[in-house]
């Protein structure tokens, strides 16, 4: 797999009828190794190991409806009281983190109406602080770590 912008980890990869699997901790169970997933891995485990970001407050795959439909968010991250903090959007690595992107994440926001949103290809990470008061989203300069997200910005 393609090399990240992401400290690395020792992801355990293995082999089942001959296409690539990776362990997911926090699905506690091996998931199709994709471009995306390789990247959602790395994410996780540089979120968790490096920013403290604590894996009980954690989730991959969260299924919401959105407009009637059932969508899947990548990750969401919860506060400690379980609401929902952060929501992550993967893209496998040749897939440039665009206004489409952001507007994915948005719509999904829609439902669990978070104040973070962060966008990850692997190479480039965006993160973003949203203010419901003003109804607007600003970029930050980096990914907060988790015991800064209760700060004021």
């Amino acid at each position: 797999m393609i090399r990240l912008n992401l400290p690395p980890y020792a992801a355990q990869v293995s082999q089942q009828a001959g296409k690539p699997y990776i362990y997911d901790c926090l699905r506690r169970r091996t998931v199709r190794l994709t471009p995306e997933e390789w990247v959602r891995q790395h994410f996780v485990h540089y979120l968790i190991d490096h920013l403290r970001y604590p894996p009980e407050l954690m989730m991959n795959e969260v299924s919401i409806r959105v407009a009637q439909r059932s969508k899947r968010c990548d990750t969401v991250i919860y506060n400690r009281n379980l609401r929902p903090l952060v929501l992550v959007e993967y893209k496998a690595p040749e897939v440039a983190l665009s206004e489409r992107v952001l507007q994915q994440a948005i719509r999904y926001n829609y439902t669990l109406l978070v104040p973070y949103l962060i966008l990850s290809n692997g190479l480039e990470h965006l993160v973003y602080h949203i203010d419901y008061e003003q109804m607007t989203y600003e970029p930050l300069r980096e990914i907060p770590p988790f015991g800064h997200l209760m700060s004021p910005i």
